[in-house]
């Protein structure tokens, strides 16, 4: 089986009953995740967008005024920097609800704090397309990043409800 454990087979109790429960597969999360992979995909593609548009335009503004570009800027490179470094890592966490939770929560947060910097910043009708666009990307790789938090807890809370379990005589 799986991660090298066997399958689950029925014990006997001191009353001469057989308590089965559901089958392994059923109690355990599944490996590979096709909607949560899906998100995973979409929030790293959106990351990457976004460190491009960042990355340039720090780029193109010491190039042309010799300065520091500001926090804000450096602040949303930074998080899809680790978004596109972490993120590879978050199909090797799968089988493991708990954490992708957890890994999903803490990058929403950041993500979240990305938005509003955009929005505050690039928000007037009065500034490239490129900063739109970095706000649109932004808010997409958080819109999905609150989705797979909210799938992972659901994914987690049916992981923990208890299985129902059938008595019957032994022969």
């Amino acid at each position: 089986m799986a991660f090298g454990r066997g399958p689950r087979t029925p014990h006997t109790g001191t009353t001469g009953t057989t308590t089965t429960t559901t089958h392994a597969a059923a109690d355990r999360p599944s490996i590979f995740n096709p909607i949560l992979s899906l998100f995973n995909i979409f929030v790293w593609i959106s990351s990457v967008i976004v460190l491009g548009i960042a990355a340039y335009e720090i780029h193109q503004f010491k190039k042309y005024y010799d300065a520091y570009p500001g926090a804000r800027i450096v602040y949303i490179l930074v998080i899809a920097v680790l978004t596109v470094a972490f993120f590879l890592l978050s199909f090797l966490l799968h089988p493991r609800p708990g954490y992708t939770l957890l890994f999903n929560l803490i990058f929403s947060y950041l993500w979240l704090v990305s938005v509003v910097f955009a929005a505050q910043s690039w928000s007037s009708r009065h500034v490239a397309r490129k900063w739109h666009a970095m706000e649109a990307f932004t808010f997409l790789a958080f819109f999905g990043l609150f989705f797979n938090v909210l799938y992972a807890w659901w994914q987690q809370h049916r992981a923990t409800v208890p299985s129902r379990t059938t008595t019957a005589a032994v022969v």
